[in-house]
């Protein structure tokens, strides 16, 4: 997969051309921007580069899941132009795992005892986690300390998509918007997605410890979410 035609444009723009192991980072748009479908681009970017992924839904079952992954991909066939999709497809399918936590049942020790188990009995090591449907409006700082623990343990990147307040004009540019914005010092990328009349724009709000490209942007199609141009 190239990032030519995927949202991992803008990762290609960052600093470190990308998140790293160890770090975090977070996707933030209004409801019904595309957040998830974003997240799934750079799941999708890893599987395909033979990394191995850990997906991690707090709102929808494995099965809602996959056929986000399922759907995206069918989009990636196309733009990419892949000569073996079966045996793509089947590439993804085990390079990832998707670890569901609904009804509030998600607890950091718990994903910590998944992930280890992961790795002592079934060989599973991944190189980065999704993290889909948390809700930074209702978690401390204690949830993100202990997030950054984990990913340090385990020497995974783990990205995350938090649900912006407020309206468009609320927030000035290139500022976090709420409530993703009290935990700020954690994150090492924060992108945001904007709907505009020509698509969906990313912009790169915080790119690790540089201030020379935050005003960086990427235009989405809003039905494929690769990018354009």
């Amino acid at each position: 997969m190239t990032t030519k035609s995927s949202l991992l444009k803008i990762l290609e723009k960052s600093s470190r051309k990308g998140l790293g192991s160890g770090n975090l980072g977070v996707l933030v748009a209004r409801a019904g921007v595309g957040k998830t479908a974003c997240l799934v681009h750079i799941a999708m970017d890893k599987l395909l580069r033979n990394e191995k992924l850990v997906h991690a839904s707090l709102q929808d079952s494995p099965e809602k899941v996959t056929s986000y992954y399922n759907v995206i991909f069918s989009e990636l066939v196309k733009a990419l132009d892949l000569t073996n999709p079966s045996d793509t497809k089947a590439l993804i399918d085990k390079n990832r795992m998707i670890l569901a936590y609904l009804n509030q049942s998600f607890e950091l020790r718990r994903m910590r005892e998944n992930l280890k188990n992961l790795s002592e009995k079934v060989g599973f090591v991944p190189d980065a986690i999704i993290v889909d449907g948390l809700d930074f409006s209702k978690v401390g700082v204690e949830m993100f300390e202990g997030f950054k623990k984990l990913a340090q343990e385990f020497q995974v990147e783990v990205w995350f998509s938090a649900l912006s307040k407020g309206t468009p004009g609320d927030v000035k540019p290139q500022t976090i918007p709420a409530p993703a914005d009290k935990f700020d010092s954690f994150f090492s990328i924060v992108i945001e997605l904007q709907p505009t009349q020509s698509g969906v724009e990313l912009r790169l709000l915080k790119d690790h410890d540089s201030t020379t490209l935050l005003h960086e942007t990427v235009l989405l199609d809003p039905k494929t979410f690769l990018a354009r141009g």
